[in-house]
């Protein structure tokens, strides 16, 4: 039997600042006279379920389509209630981290469903990184280690950067964070594990 971490994602109230865990991978974010709006590009229809479900948790409405390359793409409606988070991760036009930001649990679990893949049978974990802004990987790799997860930056001149995590330690703190796999059989394979 599954016992719910006290610092699990599940037992924290939604709030939009969950959404900045899309901002530390893949996603981005746009303002507009009306607000802002966030989108992420996933690779698999489960992750934008998932994500629209979170947003939706957060008190938005959620958008799941299809971007050009035909990839599922999830986004938020251009609103007020996501300015804030958007000027705190643009710096003029460029998506950064903010200074001293630390990932909390629901910022985790956002990072690993927008991002988060398996290696070496569950013994490590990635945590994917934006290509496009390759200033956010050395401050996320600082941010992940203030929340007590040490990462390893990979892969920081490819198409698949990322933060890999390793050790029985670590895995489980990251486990104890982001909670259950949504229920999908492909998520399951794809989150992480502490064996």
């Amino acid at each position: 039997m599954n016992q719910l971490s006290f610092f699990s994602a599940e037992s924290l109230p939604p709030s939009v600042t969950d959404l900045s865990g899309l901002l530390a991978s893949t996603g981005q974010v746009a303002s507009s006279a009306a607000g802002a709006r966030i989108s992420v590009v996933v690779d698999r229809e489960w992750r934008a379920e998932a994500i629209a479900d979170l947003i939706v948790q957060c008190g938005l409405d959620a958008e799941i389509g299809r971007s050009e390359e035909d990839h599922p793409l999830v986004r938020t409606a251009s609103v007020p209630e996501l300015s804030a988070l958007a000027s705190q991760w643009t710096k003029g036009a460029v998506k950064a981290m903010p200074p001293g930001w630390v990932p909390g649990a629901r910022e985790l679990r956002a990072w690993v469903l927008a991002a988060g893949r398996s290696e070496a049978d569950g013994e490590r974990y990635v945590l994917g990184l934006d290509p496009q802004a390759p200033d956010t990987h050395a401050p996320l790799a600082q941010a992940l280690m203030r929340a007590g997860i040490a990462p390893t930056l990979i892969g920081t001149r490819g198409a698949m950067p990322g933060l890999r995590i390793t050790g029985r330690r670590r895995m489980l703190r990251l486990v104890e964070n982001v909670g259950q796999p949504p229920e999908n059989e492909d998520a399951r394979t794809n989150w992480p594990s502490a064996r």
